[in-house]
């Protein structure tokens, strides 16, 4: 089956509105994307107004301006994030409109900046944004995540082409793991959701308590939090909205206990955070903090990362990916969290999302993270998962039993 690019480009706005955002009609959307993805924007834009949108805004960024204010911004212009704007759109938020997010970036945008300066920019900006990402760790809205290529990502994944070449070879990419090359991929992505969501029922049967990750250059303990849950597939917004959190998804994730991670760990792809790259990463826990952490590349950049505060250097998710996975058998190194999260099972620094645990919102502060729950500025997945990593589970029901063999689904007791 051959269809054009702009048909492709349209059978992905479909499936951005009704696979991942789950728009409601009369329902507002917040549209925010690079300037260089206005095509596809356009195209997100008619299918939310086809679908009974109320509004729909957008908010254009552009990648070299943002770096242009790393270059000649002030100490001040780099410590400064305005308050006003996030304030907007958590008011928005709380109006409930939906949130809808293309991912383009550069992943070595940033790479000739100074991680300090970086860091201090990025924290600013985690402060002012807080009562958004609470919006968003809390699920009280519909939204999701789709990505769109840049030049300059296009390139680092493809080094060897030239970059129209290259363009054109990560669109395939993007558009294959995300399923729209499917003859009918609305209905093909449902049915994926569907699978995965089984997996997480399954998972919730078993009652696990703790998970054991073991291969090469990995021994690592992640306690659970109290009342964990599994999600995976679906997510269900509190506002009522079934949605897609992320397209294209391949995992099952929970809460890890913020005091009960211990051992190593080791990354099996590289990172790509606030703009620069980090790889092979190794991680030392003990009582749920890192103690010792080094990368071959962006070593300082990873220990920035975790000086951000006191959860930063603590789990607020563990989530579990077959290699067999979509994504995975691409044999694509994007380069790019969206994608590689979805290759590999991985574990994130930080903030947790409170569709993990149980009654969450009935507890207090204190007693959410006395359960486990962590509470931080970032939330950052990094792959742990490969051909070579197996899962065990201590599990209520049915004592210890493997999950994962040589990064496939076992499922079998010992």
């Amino acid at each position: 089956m051959s269809r054009s690019h702009q048909e492709n480009l349209a059978l992905y706005a479909k499936l951005a509105i009704h696979g991942g955002v789950g728009l409601a009609k009369g329902q507002e959307l917040i549209l925010r994307s690079d300037i260089q993805n206005l095509p596809l924007v356009r195209y997100v834009v008619e299918e939310a107004y086809r679908s009974g949108a109320k509004n729909v805004q957008v908010i254009f960024v552009d990648e070299k301006v943002g770096l242009l204010r790393y270059e000649f911004g002030s100490d001040e212009a780099i410590e400064y994030a305005p308050g006003w704007l996030y304030n907007a759109l958590t008011e928005a938020y709380n109006q409930n409109a939906a949130s809808l997010a293309i991912i383009s970036d550069d992943p070595n945008l940033l790479k000739s900046v100074s991680p300090d300066k970086i860091a201090k920019s990025s924290k600013a900006q985690g402060i002012a944004a807080l009562p958004v990402s609470e919006v968003i760790s809390g699920f009280k809205i519909n939204w999701s995540l789709i990505g769109a290529p840049s030049p300059g990502w296009a390139k680092l994944v493809f080094p060897d082409l030239p970059v129209d070449e290259a363009m054109d070879k990560l669109w395939h990419s993007i558009l294959y793991t995300s399923r729209v090359l499917e003859s009918d991929p609305l209905e093909t992505w449902n049915k994926h959701c569907n699978t995965l969501e089984a997996k997480k029922d399954e998972l919730n049967k078993l009652q696990i308590t703790e998970l054991h990750f073991t291969g090469p250059g990995t021994d690592l303990t992640v306690g659970l939090a109290n009342n964990a849950v599994w999600q995976g597939g679906w997510g269900y917004a509190k506002n009522g909205v079934k949605c897609g959190p992320n397209i294209p998804t391949e995992e099952v994730f929970t809460m890890p206990h913020r005091s009960n991670v211990n051992g190593v760990v080791s990354s099996t792809k590289p990172l790509s955070v606030r703009g620069q790259l980090i790889d092979k990463i190794q991680m030392e826990f003990e009582s749920g903090a890192v103690t010792k952490a080094s990368a071959s590349v962006g070593e300082e950049t990873l220990l920035k990362l975790i000086e951000t505060d006191p959860g930063a250097r603590r789990l607020g998710e563990v989530a579990l990916v077959p290699d067999s996975c979509l994504v995975s058998q691409s044999k694509t190194l994007f380069f790019n969290t969206l994608y590689d999260e979805n290759a590999a099972s991985h574990i994130a620094l930080g903030r947790c999302y409170s569709e993990n645990m149980e009654g969450f919102e009935n507890l207090s502060k204190e007693k959410q993270l006395e359960d486990g729950a962590n509470d931080s500025l970032i939330h950052v997945d990094w792959m742990i998962g490969s051909s070579q990593i197996d899962v065990a589970a201590k599990t209520k029901s049915q004592g210890t039993i493997s999950l994962m063999k040589n990064g496939e689904w076992t499922l079998e007791g010992h």
